[in-house]
C-alpha cells in the first residue's frame, strides 16, 4: 500500500521589515512578505493562501489511493476513508492591518490573545468542538474519529480487537456481535454463554447446556430423533426376541412380558406353570384326582381299575389269580402321571421305573408293552430292579401319551413268569417352558 504523503503543517508567517521608522502612526510603509511551503502570497487579500496540490501535482497519489487537500499539504488515503473536510477560512480583504502576531490583537501598547472559539472565528466543523489556545485554537474531533491535519478520520476500532467474537465498524463507532449460543456481556464487548435449557430449548425430555450450544437427551426406553430434539419410543420387542420367555408387549419408554393362560410371571421375563392342584383353582370332584400338567390340570377318576381288575390301594389295581380272565393279564397295574415341556432336548431321561417287591434270586426285565406306536421312547435298564424311560425324539404339545411299562420277573425254581405294569400318562405341554 502506498504511503500517504503529508507535508508539514505550518501557520503562514509574515515577516515585515520596517524600512523607515514611523514618525507618524497614520503613515504606512511598504512591506515584503514570505509564505511557508504549501502556501502562496495573495496580493489582493494580502494573505498567504493554501496551494491545492491535488490539482497542481499530476498523479499526486498512486495506486488505489485518493488525494485529499488540506492546509499546507495533502493526504493520500484509501478511497473508502471517511473524513470530515474543514472549510477554507474566509478572508476579509478589507480587514485592517494587524501589527500583532497571528491569533493576537492590539490592546493599548500590547497584544492580547484572540478567543476565536467565542468569536466564532474558527474553521471547526459543526460536529467538532473548538478549544481556544494562546494565539490559536484546536478543533477536537467527535468520539470515534481521529484528527489528521484538519480532517477527522474514522477510527476503525475493529483493528484493535475490542470485541471478543465479531466486530462491526461504523462511522464514528463500532458494535460487537456474538456467535450463536452467546450474548453480549455487561461491557458490550465480551460474549457470555447462553443457557438455552433455561430459555425454552426445544428438547422433548432432557436438556444439557454446553458452552455455546446445548444437547438433548432422552430417558431410558427412548432414542433421539433425526431432528436432535424429539425423543421416540424404542420398541424393545422388535429389537430382540430374547427379552421375554413367552411374549413381549411394548409400552411407552419400556416393555413388559406376559405369560400364556395357566402360567405366571416369575421375575420380569420368565414364565412358570401354575399348579392349580395346589392352589385349589381346579374343579375336580371328590371322586377324582387333580393332576397338574403344563399350562392346565386334569381330573382323573380315583378308581381307574377295569374288570377283571379290582382296586386295592391308591392308583393300584390287581387281577386275582383265581379269576380265569386274569390268566394272560399282568398281575398288577399301577397308574402314574407326569408332564414334560415341548421340544425337550433328546435323548432325555424322564421317568425312573423301580420294582418294590422282588423275590430273591429272580431275574427282572423291563419293556414298553404298549402306547409307543411312533417309537418316541425307549427303556434303558440300569440294574435288576430298576430301569429308565428315555425320550428318544423331541415332541411338541399339547399331546398325551399313555405308556404301559412292563416288568417281567422270572425265577429259576419257578417255571411261570409274572408280570406287573406301570401305566404312565405323559402330558406334553404346549410350550418349551
Amino acid at each position: 500500500m502506498q504511503r500517504a504523503c503529508v507535508s508539514v503543517l505550518c501557520v503562514c508567517t509574515c515577516v515585515s521589515v520596517l524600512l523607515h521608522s514611523a514618525i507618524s502612526q497614520s503613515h504606512r510603509e511598504t512591506h515584503t512578505y514570505t509564505c511557508t511551503d504549501g502556501y502562496h502570497w495573495d496580493p489582493q487579500t494580502e494573505h498567504c493562501r493554501d496551494i491545492n496540490e491535488c490539482e497542481t501535482i499530476p498523479d499526486a497519489c498512486k495506486g488505489e489511493m485518493k488525494c485529499f487537500n488540506h492546509y499546507g499539504g495533502y493526504l493520500c488515503l484509501p478511497r473508502s476513508a471517511s473524513f470530515i473536510p474543514a472549510p477554507e477560512p474566509s478572508i476579509n480583504p478589507t480587514e485592517a492591518f494587524n501589527p500583532c502576531p497571528l491569533g493576537y490583537e492590539p490592546h493599548g501598547d500590547s497584544c492580547v490573545d484572540v478567543d476565536e472559539c467565542e468569536r466564532e472565528e474558527h474553521d471547526c466543523q459543526p460536529s467538532q468542538e473548538c478549544i481556544n489556545t494562546l494565539g490559536a485554537f484546536n478543533c477536537q474531533c467527535p468520539r470515534g474519529y481521529s484528527k489528521v491535519g484538519t480532517e477527522c478520520i474514522d477510527i476503525d476500532e475493529c483493528r484493535y480487537r475490542y470485541c471478543q467474537h465479531r466486530c462491526v465498524n461504523v462511522p464514528g463507532s463500532f458494535s460487537c456481535q456474538c456467535e450463536p449460543g452467546f450474548q453480549l456481556g455487561g461491557n458490550n464487548r465480551s460474549c457470555v454463554d447462553v443457557n438455552e435449557c433455561e430459555m425454552g430449548a426445544p428438547c422433548s425430555q432432557r436438556c444439557f447446556n454446553t458452552y455455546g450450544t446445548f444437547m438433548c437427551r432422552c430417558d431410558q426406553g427412548y432414542e433421539l430423533g433425526p431432528d436432535g430434539f424429539a425423543c421416540n419410543d424404542i420398541d424393545e420387542c422388535r429389537s430382540s426376541s430374547y427379552h421375554c420367555q413367552f411374549q413381549c408387549v411394548n409400552e411407552p419408554g419400556k416393555f413388559s412380558c406376559v405369560c400364556p393362560e395357566g402360567y405366571q410371571l416369575v421375575g420380569t421375563r420368565m414364565c412358570q406353570d401354575i399348579n392349580e392342584c395346589e392352589t385349589g383353582e381346579h374343579q375336580c370332584t371328590d371322586t377324582q384326582t387333580c393332576v397338574n400338567i403344563h399350562g392346565r390340570y386334569q381330573c382323573v377318576d380315583t378308581d381307574r381299575c377295569q374288570d377283571p381288575y379290582v382296586h386295592v390301594s391308591d392308583n393300584r389295581c390287581v387281577c386275582p389269580h383265581n379269576k380265569p380272565a386274569c390268566r394272560d393279564l399282568p398281575y398288577s397295574v399301577v397308574h402314574r402321571y407326569m408332564t414334560i415341556t415341548s421340544e425337550r432336548s433328546v435323548p432325555s431321561d424322564i421317568f425312573l421305573i423301580q420294582a418294590t417287591n422282588i423275590l430273591t434270586g429272580s431275574l427282572n426285565t423291563f419293556r414298553i408293552r404298549s402306547g409307543d406306536d411312533n417309537r418316541d421312547f425307549y427303556i434303558r435298564q440300569t440294574n435288576n430292579y430298576s430301569a429308565m424311560l428315555v425320550l428318544a425324539r423331541a415332541v411338541s404339545g399339547p399331546r398325551e401319551y399313555t405308556l404301559d411299562l412292563e416288568m417281567l420277573s422270572g425265577h429259576p425254581l419257578v417255571s411261570q413268569r409274572t408280570s406287573s405294569v406301570l401305566r404312565l400318562s405323559i402330558f406334553v405341554g404346549p410350550y418349551t417352558f
